[in-house]
């Protein structure tokens, strides 16, 4: 179930989304949905904090599609983005601010265990006396 709208997010990213243009933002948002359920809402946040997560998260996933100018030229039209495809979560503004507003770093792990390559497993050590 997603928290935010389009407009919502739309105001953020500086984009409209009245299907005029083409730009439909609930995928984003539905991306930014399911993320937050598995790693911010078993933190315990209450809906004000897992909304403003879901709408930075939502912008983010839209700025990895479009990304957000971060130096543009006139005369000799060049222009340079944000991020690097390598920095996840870190690659666009609105990702950083989402792992900021998360503040008990679930999304900050993620961010860092998709750079590293590792995931988290899954284990067992008995600590008692063997069966006999």
């Amino acid at each position: 179930m997603a928290r935010v709208t389009a407009d919502e997010v739309g105001a953020i990213i500086d984009i409209i989304d009245d299907g005029d243009d083409g730009t439909d933002i609930a995928p984003f948002i539905s991306t930014a949905s399911s993320l937050v359920d598995e790693v911010c809402v078993p933190a315990g946040y209450d809906d004000n904090r897992l909304n403003l997560i879901e709408l930075w998260l939502a912008a983010h996933f839209y700025a990895v599609k479009d990304p957000r100018f971060q130096s543009q030229g006139i005369g000799g039209a060049s222009g340079s983005y944000q991020g690097q495809t390598g920095m996840q979560l870190e690659s666009t503004t609105y990702g950083q601010q989402a792992m900021i507003l998360d503040t008990k770093g679930g999304l900050a792990l993620l961010n860092h265990a998709t750079q590293s390559g590792k995931r988290g497993s899954v284990g067992i050590t008995w600590l008692g006396n063997e069966r006999s």
